[in-house]
């Protein structure tokens, strides 16, 4: 299992990518992160709405309800115009970033 503090200033650019790919509910978005890091990171419920709130606030996203499924209505989030350039650039920051890093970690086999 990864550490959450290390991922934790990346989960709004993490949601925001999951997002682009198509309009998702919490839930689906939670195995999404489960599956495409074989379950090394998986992101707890309240972590995860908090998410939502803060990039609502941020006009990064939107949500609305879709159709009734297993007994009720599920909250889909999609990703606004804003939310996509702001993604553009968490992803050249964290490129730069990354760059960094591996200057000091790498070759410590």
């Amino acid at each position: 299992m990864i550490r959450s503090d290390i991922i934790r200033g990346h989960l709004d650019s993490i949601i925001l990518r999951l997002i682009l790919e198509k309009d998702q509910y919490g839930y689906e978005i939670s195995k999404q992160i489960s599956l495409k890091t074989k379950d090394r990171f998986q992101i707890k419920e309240a972590t995860l709405y908090a998410v939502f709130q803060r990039l609502e606030k941020k006009e990064l996203i939107e949500s609305y309800f879709g159709n009734i499924s297993h007994g009720g209505k599920r909250k889909y989030y999609t990703i606004t115009t804003f939310g996509k350039a702001y993604l553009k650039e968490t992803v050249k920051e964290w490129q730069e970033t990354k760059e960094i890093i591996d200057l000091f970690m790498e070759g410590l086999d």
